[in-house]
C-alpha cells in the first residue's frame, strides 16, 4: 500500500545517512522503523487492556515476594 508522510528536515537527513551507511533504501529503513513501533505500542494496548480488565475485576495483587513465600521458594 502506497503511504506519502512528510518528514522534518533532520528526520529526513537522518534517514539518509542511515540509508546511505547501511546500503539499504530508505523504504527498508521506514518499514523496519515502522514494523518494530507497532509491535512494542501492540504489546503496550495489550497491558494497558489487561490492567484495566484486572482492576475492573475487583481482584488483589499480591507482590512477587508473597508468591515466592508461597511457593517455598
Amino acid at each position: 500500500m502506497p503511504l506519502s508522510i512528510r518528514l522534518p528536515k533532520d528526520m529526513e537527513d537522518r534517514l539518509s545517512t542511515i540509508s546511505k551507511e547501511a546500503k539499504v533504501s530508505k523504504a527498508h529503513i521506514i518499514k523496519e522503523a515502522i514494523s518494530t513501533h507497532l509491535e512494542d505500542l501492540e504489546d503496550y494496548y495489550r497491558a494497558v487492556k489487561a490492567l484495566k480488565e484486572f482492576k475492573d475485576s475487583g481482584e488483589k495483587s499480591i507482590s512477587a515476594n508473597e508468591v515466592f513465600k508461597k511457593l517455598g521458594l
